[in-house]
């Protein structure tokens, strides 16, 4: 495990065994946040689920960041949910943002990253700078 500097472990949207697994192996988990008001209270669910590996089964683990997706700047919705996760949970929220493209249905059918599928994309320029953030944060400590 030495010879990486990350290994990431992309875990189905539930709070099962596998989850539980991962976050237990894990020093920092990365959570992805649609921007709609019902994934605050999935969020909340997670953050708890965390807390609770922390405290009984993986004492190093932390949350590295909150990573916000398919976001839509041109609904309020999206930006209320924003503003109100910021104030929750501050610095923890990534500043790169996941913004909602039809290249991404597109990767899936084509079975190719962002990066490699529409290199050249906005959405593929995003995961590099969330790519950047991470080792930026990851430095810091």
């Amino acid at each position: 495990m030495n010879d990486y500097d990350f290994i990431i472990i992309d875990c189905q949207p539930s709070l099962g065994l596998l989850t539980v697994n991962a976050l237990t192996i894990a020093q920092g988990v990365i959570i992805p946040m649609v921007a709609e008001y019902f994934s605050l209270r999935g969020l909340a669910l997670l953050t708890d689920t965390v807390s609770k590996v922390r405290d009984r089964l993986n004492f190093n683990l932390e949350v590295s960041g909150i990573l916000v997706t398919m976001f839509d700047r041109r609904t309020r919705h999206a930006k209320e949910v924003m503003e109100r996760l910021i104030e929750v949970f501050g610095d923890q929220v990534f500043d790169t943002v996941i913004t909602r493209t039809v290249r991404f249905p597109e990767t899936s059918v084509a079975g190719e990253p962002i990066t490699q599928w529409a290199p050249t994309s906005p959405a593929a320029a995003q995961y590099r700078n969330l790519a950047r953030e991470v080792i930026e944060r990851k430095g810091r400590k």
